[in-house]
């Protein structure tokens, strides 16, 4: 057979993942930009916190696309990132479309990856865990 059933993320299924991505950033005090994309990297829902940076919303939406397509979380915890390499992947995938910075995590459900989403305009580790807190509120 030369197709398969896939499971996509709904708008209602994205929006409680950036609800719940933002409230974890409102109570650590930092505002952020939060980004979901679907299983194809492609934006479903966006929002810039007030007072977040303007540059955030482009970062945000990078590390969902990188979390999508690797189907990893974004950055490397805890260790260097090899920005020749980093710079390399970048320009191959394109504007956009990947980053090895902190902050993305992938939706996956069984094993399926749905969607993903982005987080940027904290320090590192409150990104990964205002991104943690987001995935989790996705229930399949």
């Amino acid at each position: 057979m030369h197709l398969r059933d896939l499971r996509s993320l709904t708008t209602e299924g994205a929006r409680a993942v950036l609800d719940a991505a933002t409230a974890r950033a409102a109570r650590a005090g930092h505002p952020v930009s939060v980004a979901v994309v679907d299983g194809g990297g492609h934006l479903l829902v966006l929002e810039r916190m007030d007072g977040a940076a303007a540059h955030t919303v482009h970062s945000a939406t990078t590390k969902a696309a990188t979390a999508a397509s690797t189907r990893k979380p974004t950055g490397v915890a805890g260790g260097p990132v090899d920005m020749t390499y980093g710079l390399g992947i970048a320009l191959a995938a394109g504007d956009g479309r990947w980053t090895p910075l902190p902050g993305g995590f992938p939706l996956l459900v069984d094993g399926e990856c749905v969607g993903a989403l982005g987080v940027a305009g904290a320090p590192p580790e409150v990104d990964e865990d205002v991104a943690a807190a987001g995935a989790a509120a996705l229930v399949p």
